[in-house]
């Protein structure tokens, strides 16, 4: 299950002793760098969500002080 040729080839050898810490570190490893992009996507994508809603309720606050100020005329 290893990625590279001398990944694969230190888990077989660790195999062959009758060890299998190796393997599974390395399986831990890949697994935690195959993660780490996609959740830093998710976390700029909520931050940038987050943002965007409260700019669209200042927005909308803005808007309800100019039409009070307007119908107060």
């Amino acid at each position: 299950m290893a990625q590279c040729a001398m990944c694969r080839g230190s888990v077989e050898s660790s195999m062959g002793n009758g060890r299998n810490n190796v393997g599974v570190g390395l399986n831990t490893g890949i697994v935690y760098l195959f993660m780490m992009p996609y959740l830093l996507v998710a976390v700029i994508g909520y931050m940038w969500y987050r943002h965007s809603k409260k700019a669209q309720q200042d927005r909308q606050f803005v808007t309800a002080r100019v039409q009070q100020a307007l119908h107060q005329k």
